[in-house]
């Protein structure tokens, strides 16, 4: 399952995995992130994000 993208429900303090694959891609920079390196997201908006340097980002935007 190489360079597949997932697409994944984001809850609180985990993820589900609706559609398999190795991948999300950063709602900000459009980097990819690999799903065993994903550690921050929205759970409102249902967005991945690649570091704590685009989460801060898009909080920005959003005030």
């Amino acid at each position: 399952m190489k360079n597949k993208l997932a697409k994944l429900k984001y809850l609180p303090n985990n993820f589900e995995i609706l559609v398999p694959g190795d991948h999300v891609v950063c709602a900000i920079s459009n980097k990819k992130i690999p799903l065993d390196q994903l550690t921050y997201w929205n759970v409102e908006l249902q967005e991945p994000y690649f570091s704590y340097i685009e989460a801060a980002k898009k909080k920005d935007i959003s005030l």
